[in-house]
């Protein structure tokens, strides 16, 4: 089947309320308005994904140079476009955004193929957010190499803040990566995740059974803190300086070539340390100074955090 949106495309994004969210100097950071520049995105996705890094693409990926899957036509594409370069070329950055309400309407969240999501989706969840607020899956994030810099991830953030104001966003999640397919060789890094900074049992959320990788392989005591930090990549960093939590096992990605992890982040912990410096759509700047969570300029991995 065609995922690439041509017909399907009923996105919200179309109907994006702010003009945009944040510029600084040719660079503009806004929500697509139109299929080509979803489509933009997806080749921008794809040269990424499938060309810098290692996923495996399906023939029809190859023949179109794109990414995409049955979500695309679902999500709000948030794209950072330089309005200096030739125009099928001017999206260099891009993460693609998946609200609770529309996932609910549609094919649920893209994660939900690798983590159990009913503790964030019951009743018991809904009243902790509270005043009709609702959940965001980041994924499929990734910045063109010549702009992996702090202008262009802190335009992405100054978008994302906006968005999460806009929309009455609560928690954000998603999948983050670690490369390679071995857990092994992550053992460190993820017991230090599942030790440090696992969810609340309240809203534990689990690796499907069946793609259930432990990460508990080694106990406090066992690994050195200093050591496992650094084998994080730098988008989880980013995160857990925010306050994030981690899900319960990792999941093999094939596809991607990666180890996942499940991160969730409560959206008060980005609005209190970053609102001032990130703004939203009523006080973005011009001025592209902000700081930066320190995203994963290096890679511009696929997900939350590296995706």
């Amino acid at each position: 089947m065609d995922y690439s949106g041509k017909e399907q495309v009923i996105a919200a994004q179309t109907l994006a309320a702010a003009e945009y969210y944040a510029r600084s100097g040719p660079l503009e950071v806004r929500c697509a308005r139109e299929e080509s520049e979803i489509r933009a995105a997806q080749r921008l996705r794809y040269r990424i994904f499938y060309e810098e890094m290692s996923a495996k693409p399906t023939p029809f990926m190859v023949r179109e140079k794109r990414d995409f899957d049955r979500y695309d036509p679902f999500c709000d594409h948030l794209l950072v476009i330089d309005h200096e370069r030739p125009a099928e070329e001017r999206v260099v950055g891009t993460y693609r955004l998946l609200r609770q309400e529309v996932a609910e309407a549609h094919d649920g969240f893209y994660s939900a193929g690798e983590y159990d999501l009913s503790p964030l989706t019951g009743s018991a969840f809904r009243d902790h957010m509270g005043g009709k607020r609702q959940l965001l899956e980041l994924g499929r994030s990734c910045v063109h190499p010549e702009y992996r810099n702090n202008l262009t991830i802190s335009l992405l953030w100054k978008g994302i803040a906006g968005y999460l104001a806009e929309h009455r966003i609560a928690y954000m999640f998603g999948c983050a990566s670690l490369p390679g397919t071995d857990p092994q060789a992550h053992r460190e890094a993820l017991a230090y995740l599942y030790h440090e900074h696992r969810c609340p049992d309240a809203f534990l959320v689990r690796a499907l059974p069946e793609r259930h990788v432990p990460m508990d392989v080694l106990k406090p005591g066992e690994y050195d803190v200093r050591a496992a930090r650094r084998q994080l990549p730098p988008l989880i960093k980013g995160y857990l300086r925010l306050g994030c939590f981690i899900g319960d096992g990792a999941v093999v990605d094939e596809q991607f070539g990666t180890t996942d992890v499940f991160i969730l982040l409560p959206v008060e912990q980005v609005s209190r340390r970053y609102s001032q410096r990130f703004g939203v759509p009523n006080s973005a700047t011009n001025d592209g100074t902000a700081a930066t969570p320190n995203p994963d300029a290096e890679s511009g991995k696929r997900r939350l955090a590296g995706s």
